[in-house]
C-alpha cells in the first residue's frame, strides 16, 4: 500500500510500519517507514512516511548519518525534537560498530562472591538479597536486586529470585545478601530461604551453587556450611 500521501491514522493498523516492523521484523520496511517509525509523527498537512521520503530525497543514508541537528533542522518540517531523534539514531549505529563486549567475570569460589559484592553491599543500612545469574561456565550473565529489607522467606520468592535467571537461560543462581550488623553468621530465616530456594532451583532445572551473606569484611558461605548441596 501506498501511504505517503495518506494519513497514517487512516490506514489499517495492520499495515502501518510500526505494526509492520512488530510483526515481520525490520527489514521489511523502506528506508523512509523505518526512520518513520523513528520520527512516529509527521505534520498536520503530511504524514511521517512522506516527510521521511522527503528527507532520503535530500540525504542519503549516508549523508543524513553525518548531518548535524542544525543541518537538519532545515528541512522543511524537521524540528529540533526530530533532528535530535535522528541524530540519535545515527549516533546508536555508529557506537555498535565499535562496541566490543567486556570479558564476563567468572566465579570460582566463595570469595570470588565476597570479592565483587562486597564493595557494593558494605555501607548499606538494610539488607538487600541479590542474585547472581550464571552461564554453564559460571560466567555472570546478570545482577539482579529481588528485595531490600529485613530477608522473610514469605517475601523473598523463587518466582522472583528465579525470574532472571529464566530469562537470561541460566544454568545457575548464586543468592548473596548483607547483614548490616556486620555480622554475617546465618539466621534461621537465611536457612530457610536457601533451602527454599534449592527447591525451587531444582524444579526449574536451575541449580543453586551457593548463598554468600556479607558482613562487615567477612562474609559465610552456606555451601561450605553445608546447607546447600
Amino acid at each position: 500500500m501506498e501511504i505517503n500521501n495518506v494519513r497514517i491514522q487512516d490506514i489499517p493498523e495492520e499495515e502501518r510500519p510500526r505494526e509492520r516492523l512488530i510483526r515481520n521484523g525490520p527489514e521489511s520496511l523502506s528506508n523512509a517507514e523505518l526512520l518513520g517509525v523513528v520520527l512516529r509523527t509527521g505534520s498536520n498537512k503530511e504524514n511521517v512516511v512522506s516527510l521521511s521520503s522527503r528527507i532520503f530525497s535530500e540525504y542519503s543514508i549516508k549523508q543524513l548519518s553525518l548531518a548535524n541537528v542544525s543541518r537538519l533542522m532545515k528541512v522543511h518540517g524537521v524540528g529540533k525534537a526530530k533532528a535530535a531523534q535522528i541524530a540519535a539514531v545515527f549516533e546508536l549505529a555508529r557506537r555498535l560498530e565499535t562496541f566490543v563486549e567486556e570479558p564476563k567475570r567468572k566465579i570460582c569460589s566463595p570469595k570470588d562472591v565476597y570479592t565483587f559484592m562486597y564493595p557494593k553491599m558494605r555501607e548499606q543500612k538494610k539488607e538487600k538479597f541479590i542474585t547472581l545469574c550464571l552461564d554453564t561456565k559460571n560466567q555472570i550473565l546478570k545482577e539482579e536486586v529481588v528485595s531490600i529489607g529485613s530477608l522473610n522467606a514469605s517475601i523473598v520468592h523463587p518466582r522472583e529470585v528465579f525470574k532472571s535467571a529464566l530469562m537470561e537461560s541460566s544454568a545457575s543462581v548464586i543468592m548473596v545478601h548483607n547483614h548490616p550488623s556486620g555480622d554475617p553468621s546465618p539466621s534461621r530465616e537465611d536457612i530457610m530461604v536457601t533451602e527454599k530456594m534449592i527447591e525451587g532451583g531444582k524444579l526449574l532445572g536451575i541449580d543453586v551453587l551457593d548463598h554468600i551473606i556479607i558482613g562487615e569484611g567477612r562474609y559465610v558461605s552456606l555451601k561450605d556450611e553445608g546447607f546447600v548441596r
